[in-house]
């Protein structure tokens, strides 16, 4: 039950890159004096695997190799770790505080891991001085400390990615910083979300509406190595002077250890379109319009006694019922982490204003419509589903009047309004002359 409450979570909340489980520990290395000696014998790579099958692997995943000819391990550190053993860990996991940690395991395994479940890995090896990465050793150890390996996951602030950034950063001395952090990105957050979800319409229209205008703000190059692809993007192109004055390409070798066979690959553009969610709200408009003008006895019948009339209300009531469920479960898990929540990727959604728990309203109101055999039942209903979907359609309205405001409220929520506002005018009509209608 708890394993499946957990993938329940996971499939209605935005995750970020990839958190593999591998239970090893290994013990803080003695600190040699002399780092230059130490670090001669290691040879450090970057591990960028790509994306996998469950919607929590697309975004791919990262790690450090550590390969030590001194004492004959090969490791992979790996800063996206979590248990389900973890006290309080599925209720910290919904409200958005969940707790990670760094684990070390043989590389060996984690290839077998990769190649078994079809994703690409790549290895990046890091030209850095003898000094430096000894030092990037021992500080990949001390992330294994009791003290130091767990810490609070945030999808794009603090991951398995940005824990490997930043360690990066320490070993050139800060330069990988100064040469990423106030470089404008090429994409916004939400644009960067959206080249890995291009290839599934429904997950690509349900996460951009549960994200908010906060992820539509310019970053930099620095902010989007919250992704570990742009990590090793961004490694390719670096080159830095060392503490002896040496410059150097930061990646001297590139290994393709593994290449996925037939799986969609993150997009080289971000997904900005709504064209498809227009076409497929028209669509339903229509259908729905149809049943309803039907349902209501307008020009095609004129007598609710008639089986047809009786038969096109009953679609029409159910469909009202579906979408309000639909709506209300996607607006009631919007309202929930933006209320009770450490979610703050949700926060500042303009989309709560016309899809929100209120569309659960429909529901009753859709079966009421559909089966009860009291008229005065059915009108009440009709009324409150005219109220409902007028409001719907007003509040997207409101939406795009703000977005042209002279202060302007920024969210790139084309998608919801573009599937949202033709469903909730083609409703309206038909919903309000069911009250005259049945009687």
């Amino acid at each position: 039950m708890k394993k499946f409450f957990f993938h329940f979570v996971l499939f209605f909340i935005f995750l970020m890159p990839v958190l593999e489980i591998i239970p090893q520990e290994l013990a803080n290395p003695a600190t040699p004096s002399d780092l230059s000696a130490r670090g001669e014998y290691l040879t450090v790579k970057i591990a960028v695997v790509g994306p996998g099958d469950e919607i929590y692997f697309w975004w791919g995943h990262i790690g450090l190799v550590i390969e030590d000819a001194l004492t004959g391990t090969d490791l992979f550190f790996d800063w996206g770790v979590f248990s389900f053993d973890t006290e309080n860990f599925y209720l910290d996991f919904a409200f958005g505080r969940p707790i990670y940690s760094c684990v070390a395991s043989p590389a060996e395994y984690s290839v077998a891991h990769y190649k078994n479940t079809n994703r690409d890995l790549i290895y990046y090896t890091l030209d850095l001085p003898p000094a430096a990465k000894a030092e990037l050793l021992l500080s990949a150890h001390n992330n294994l400390l009791p003290e130091a390996r767990d810490y609070r996951y945030h999808h794009f602030d603090d991951n398995c990615a940005t824990r490997v950034r930043d360690i990066l950063d320490l070993a050139t001395g800060g330069v990988f910083f100064s040469a990423y952090g106030e470089a404008p990105g090429r994409f916004t957050l939400r644009e960067h979300i959206r080249r890995h979800t291009w290839f599934s319409p429904f997950w690509d229209w349900a996460l951009s509406f549960w994200m908010g205008q906060n992820i539509d703000q310019p970053i930099t190059i620095w902010e989007e190595m919250f992704l570990p692809s742009e990590i090793g993007l961004r490694a390719l192109d670096f080159s830095y002077t060392d503490s002896l004055g040496e410059e150097r390409d930061f990646v001297s070798n590139i290994e393709i250890i593994n290449q996925s066979i037939n799986r969609p690959l993150p997009a080289a553009m971000p997904r900005q379109g709504w064209r498809s969610e227009l076409i497929l709200g028209i669509i339903i408009a229509v259908a729905l319009g149809i049943v309803g003008i039907k349902a209501a006895g307008i020009s095609f019948l004129s007598r609710e006694k008639n089986g047809e009339c009786l038969l096109s209300r009953r679609i029409y009531g159910t469909s009202q019922a579906f979408l309000g469920l639909f709506f209300g479960i996607v607006g009631f898990l919007l309202f929930f982490m933006n209320v009770f929540t450490d979610h703050d990727y949700t926060f500042n959604n303009i989309n709560i204003v016309f899809i929100n728990p209120l569309l659960l309203a429909a529901i009753p109101a859709g079966i009421i419509t559909a089966f009860s055999d009291i008229p005065e039942k059915r009108k009440k209903a009709a009324l409150l589903l005219t109220i409902l979907w007028s409001y719907v359609f007003l509040g997207g309205v409101l939406t795009i009047i703000l977005r042209l405001s002279p202060a302007p409220v920024f969210q790139q929520n084309q998608p919801a309004l573009a599937l949202m506002l033709p469903i909730a005018f083609a409703c309206i009509f038909p919903c309000f002359s069911l009250r005259s209608k049945f009687k």
